[in-house]
């Protein structure tokens, strides 16, 4: 594509892989590219990456780019961020890093979170900080370094995240913005600051921490290393931007509570925009900062498209190597769409990797109930999609109970591209869906984030992609029988939920 004014390079950092994309002033992407990096498990429960690789990869995806789209540094208003959400990498006095980067994914903190849930402390930091207490936060990671890695523990002098890593390569600081903080657990979403008693509990101080700085921060003065490594023949401005869940809302226009964005690849998420903060009364809800008027409320999902790919393995020989894997997707989708709403009463919860939102339970385990002699493997397809689908409407479904009403769902991600799951996405939440014509949201936030902090823009959300795309209206047929359905799969997750603790403990044995 021909781009007619200055971009923005955005760079997102995923749990996959680095996305990077050239963005013009009116939102069009003249050139983008994806690079991919592995998820390590040295143990069960373990879930890392290496710093390194990443950091190689955001640099790789830039310099892709900008050659693809025939850019220099002239032609860059800057580059800006967008990232994954609570990884932990531990610094030592040399500025040498001590552990690999600890992603969201990490459950070795799974004791840590239930003691501190148990204490009743739990409730009081998630009101305010606005993360749950859940193994996936670096509050949960730093209580079980501190008990379990002392001596990594005690060399430690910065405890970072991943965008802080490679943004201390490019200009020798360490700097995180507000919404990247607030996932950690440890900022306070009323003073803007470090918690003190978060601090406390995870048993570390302020000055081991990064700078703290708005979304909208702009970086000077790269370091020449690091320009010549990205292939800039001169200093850019870097925005710091934000984390890649509210970009992503930024990125659909969604910076109001009369919608809200689900997201769904390989795990997924709900978000709405509020103008002030806001903690659900269970703490059910996280609430992350975008500017210190757009506050993000949501839940996230660990099992979104990840299930989906737990049946195409099952079923894979079933379909024969002749078919690639889009092929027995798009059989799969035909199978699950032969199957009437509700798969004859087969249910099942898809929290094969533990769960966040609602529950917030590392313990969670997959299971499929109600299965009969007629059931065959369509009904199980569909019952993974509607499974999803479940976790996703009781998101909604508290989300609600702080802001009101959602008028629209906008969806983005992998799962998009699945017909019939946009419409069991209605159907399930009662709430009509939109697919927008483009669904790189979090990059395009990105890109909306810096043309308003470098001041192109008088907006943070300047209009683009309002509007648009396929609306899927809600089927209320369909809707009653999952309104009859959903308070039966809320009720067998409680009655199970004993038990998944110790199969868990099984399986850890």
């Amino acid at each position: 594509m021909t781009l007619t004014s200055k971009v923005v390079l955005t760079v997102d950092i995923g749990t996959t892989s680095t996305k990077a994309m050239a963005v013009d002033e009116q939102g069009r992407i003249g050139a983008s590219c994806s690079i991919p990096y592995p998820l390590h498990v040295p143990q069960p429960g373990y879930a890392e990456q290496d710093p390194d690789e990443m950091a190689a990869a955001v640099a790789q995806a830039i310099r892709k780019v900008m050659e693809e789209a025939g850019l220099c540094a002239a032609d860059l208003h800057g580059i800006s961020f967008s990232s994954a959400m609570h990884s932990l990498i531990a610094i030592d006095g040399g500025g040498n890093r001590l552990t690999a980067c600890i992603t969201w994914a990490d459950q070795r903190s799974i004791q840590q979170a239930d003691a501190l849930k148990e204490s009743g402390l739990g409730l009081d930091i998630y009101r305010r900080t606005g993360t749950p207490i859940h193994p996936m936060s670096p509050l949960c990671k730093l209580m079980w370094m501190k008990e379990q890695d002392e001596e990594t523990f005690r060399q430690a002098e910065m405890f970072v995240g991943i965008k802080e890593y490679i943004l201390h390569g490019w200009f020798g600081r360490y700097v995180t913005d507000y919404s990247i903080a607030g996932a950690t657990g440890l900022f306070n979403i009323e003073t803007l600051d470090w918690d003190e008693g978060a601090l406390a509990v995870a048993g570390v101080l302020p000055s081991q921490l990064p700078g703290l700085v708005p979304t909208t921060a702009v970086l000077h003065g790269m370091r020449e290393n690091a320009r010549q490594l990205l292939g800039l023949d001169a200093d850019v401005p870097v925005v710091v931007g934000s984390s890649d869940g509210v970009l992503a809302n930024l990125g659909l226009g969604i910076v109001s509570p009369e919608a809200a964005a689900v997201t769904i690849g390989t795990s997924g998420a709900v978000r709405t925009t509020l103008s002030r903060p806001l903690t659900h009364p269970a703490g059910d809800l996280f609430c992350y900062c975008l500017t210190e008027r757009h506050w993000v409320i949501g839940g996230a999902v660990n099992n979104g498209g990840i299930a989906l790919q737990w049946v195409k393995e099952l079923l894979y020989d079933h379909f024969g190597e002749e078919l690639s894997d889009r092929d027995v997707l798009t059989a799969m989708n035909e199978w699950a769409a032969s199957v009437a709403p509700g798969s004859n009463g087969l249910l099942c919860l898809p929290l094969f990797t533990g769960e966040r939102a609602p529950y917030y339970n590392a313990n969670a385990r997959g299971a499929f109930v109600g299965l009969t002699l007629s059931h065959k493997q369509r009904h199980m397809v569909r019952a993974v999609m509607e499974g999803v689908m479940y976790q996703i409407a009781s998101v909604v479904r508290s989300m609600e109970q702080l802001s009101g009403g959602i008028g629209e769902l906008w969806a983005s991600g992998g799962f998009a591209n699945s017909l019939l799951w946009r419409q069991m996405m209605a159907d399930i939440t009662g709430v009509a869906t939109r697919v927008p014509d483009d669904i790189e949201s979090s990059g395009l936030g990105a890109a909306k984030l810096a043309l308003y902090a470098l001041g192109v823009t008088q907006s943070i959300d300047p209009g683009w992609k309002k509007g648009g795309g396929s609306l899927y209206a809600v089927n209320e047929q369909h809707h009653e029988v999952y309104e009859r359905i959903l308070p039966i799969y809320r009720r067998t997750y409680e009655a199970l939920k004993a038990s998944f603790d110790e199969i868990s403990e099984f399986q850890k044995s």
